[in-house]
């Protein structure tokens, strides 16, 4: 399913290069590990409507689900989910 290992690595090194160059690039992807790794700032669509953008220190992969999943509610803290 989807492209080769080799070829993914070939357009992974593009995009690095691109984004070195200062340029703007736009990946879609539902490969989690591959948003995480490879994205400065990530927009989250749910319902065909961007629902959060987030930068890098911002994001993680429960902060993204819950975003696209539209169960945007805080995430509890240690004492609330004891």
């Amino acid at each position: 399913r989807g492209i080769d290992v080799g070829a993914k690595q070939e357009i992974y090194k593009l995009m690095r290069d691109l984004s070195v160059e200062g340029k703007a690039i736009i990946m879609i992807s539902s490969e989690m590990p591959e948003l995480l790794g490879m994205s400065d700032r990530i927009v989250v669509l749910h319902g065909g409507r961007a629902v959060a953008t987030l930068d890098k220190d911002e994001f993680d992969q429960a902060t993204i689900l819950r975003h696209a999943s539209g169960m945007d509610v805080a995430p509890l803290t240690e004492t609330e989910a004891s």
